[in-house]
């Protein structure tokens, strides 16, 4: 019998190619089974709903008076508003249009007046970016309460502008209490700073009731792959600090000698904005809003828990996590198999059984070194997975200790392949025409 869980689900998770067909290495098709949402989420049907009402009346915004520049002006601002609705943000914090995670945390390194402490098991979006005032690492303990403990030593050390802390690993879906760390940032002095990119997806957050001073996430993660993300936060370090980009849209008036720029979140958005972007985000930020946080959590909770316990019954499968006691942890299971590559598991998983996971270092390079591992597996869930599609990933995993694959593979330039390669993946273009990559 279907559960309430997944009746209400069932209706939010109307995905783009959620009835995907896939060639078959050994012949025939079979049914996507998406395990890599982690990395990149398809579409919600209100999302490409929301865009192709307003494809028609696309136009340049803000400085138009044409009614399809009025149109797309009024889609474009109003988008921030569904923003800050999804993450109940303070008054005193914009929304600033970016191009994705790493797009926004780049934006606001160079906004913040002082050091920034991180720990070791980030994403390199939220590692890389903030050298330019002084990046402080701190290296994750065995549990999460020591962790705490340690980033409490350094915030104590000496003064930090920012502490940035990921808000779920992208590596291993573990939550940090985060409603602590903001308490801890500021009774240190600091702001913090949260990675949404895979928490959002997963959990209802309350910029207001936690408060959390800044936070970026993507709408590619969210469903909405239509190339916009988000920085929400504070106004004043945004405002006091230089344009990210110098052009149109972020100045208030300009001369021959200098310019007076506008205020954030304009300040940060010169050029054409991407509306189509903004208004898909809007409505994955809306269709979200729609939908209870705890069925949600506890739909994905029992798909997790079905994959991990699969998995873990399987000879040769180590589960990976950080902490031994994570408080939290959204629906991604990441995993080794003894005797066999990352790479070459990932391509006998595509190629044989039609399955879509990730492999690799999942651009956590730091994590994966303490891990003492040169890459692994990741399988996340998303509003599209099904408790089928949870059994077909465990059987193919166990299918392959028990006889191994089907077919021959071959690794070039790190790249796992079957060899031969019979599916199909160009299509034929016209003469001078970049070749469509679909079968």
């Amino acid at each position: 019998m279907t559960s309430a869980v997944d009746n209400t689900c069932a209706v939010l998770a109307r995905v783009s190619g959620d009835d995907l067909q896939v060639p078959l290495v050994q012949g025939g098709t079979t049914t996507y089974a998406n395990f890599d949402y982690a990395a990149s989420a398809p579409a919600l049907a209100q999302v490409t709903d929301r865009v192709q009402q307003l494809l028609p009346f696309y136009a340049s915004v803000h400085r138009g008076a044409g009614y399809a520049s009025r149109i797309s002006t009024e889609c474009y601002e109003a988008a921030r508003g569904s923003v800050t609705r999804f993450l109940d943000a303070a008054d005193d914090q914009v929304v600033v249009f970016t191009r994705n995670t790493t797009d926004s945390l780049n934006l606001l390194a160079a906004c913040v007046p002082g050091e920034t402490v991180v720990l070791d098991i980030e994403h390199h979006a939220n590692f890389l970016p903030w050298t330019e005032h002084g990046r402080r690492v701190v290296r994750a303990a065995d549990t999460v309460e020591d962790t705490i403990g340690r980033l409490v030593a350094e915030l104590c050390s000496r003064p930090a502008a920012l502490l940035a802390v990921t808000g779920a690993s992208n590596v291993t879906g573990e939550v940090l209490p985060l409603d602590r760390l903001a308490t801890i940032a500021h009774q240190c002095g600091a702001r913090i700073l949260v990675d949404a990119a895979q928490l959002a997806p997963h959990r209802r957050i309350s910029l207001r009731e936690s408060d959390i001073d800044y936070l970026a996430f993507s709408g590619h993660k969210l469903y909405a792959p239509f190339g916009a993300g988000v920085l929400v936060g504070r106004c004043d370090w945004l405002d006091a600090a230089e344009p990210y980009l110098a052009g149109g849209g972020a100045v208030r008036e300009v001369s021959a000698t200098g310019a007076e720029w506008a205020p954030a979140p304009q300040r940060h958005e010169a050029g054409s904005p991407n509306v189509l972007g903004a208004a898909a985000l809007a409505a994955a930020c809306d269709a979200f809003c729609t939908i209870d946080a705890e069925t949600l959590a506890a739909h994905e909770h029992r798909l997790a828990d079905r994959l991990r316990d699969g998995l873990a019954a399987i000879d040769g499968v180590r589960l990976l996590r950080i902490w031994t006691d994570s408080p939290d942890v959204v629906g991604i299971v990441a995993f080794t198999l003894d005797g066999f590559v990352p790479g070459h598991v990932a391509a006998y998983l595509s190629a044989e059984h039609g399955i879509g996971v990730r492999d690799g270092r999942f651009c956590a390079h730091p994590l994966l070194t303490r891990l003492g591992l040169g890459g692994a597996l990741r399988a996340s869930i998303g509003l599209g997975t099904t408790a089928a599609d949870v059994d077909r990933l465990v059987g193919a995993v166990a299918a392959l200790v028990r006889t191994g694959p089907a077919w021959e593979y071959a690794a070039t330039n790190g790249l796992w392949n079957p060899t031969p390669e019979t599916r199909p993946f160009r299509s034929t273009a016209p003469a001078g025409a970049a070749p469509c990559l679909i079968g």
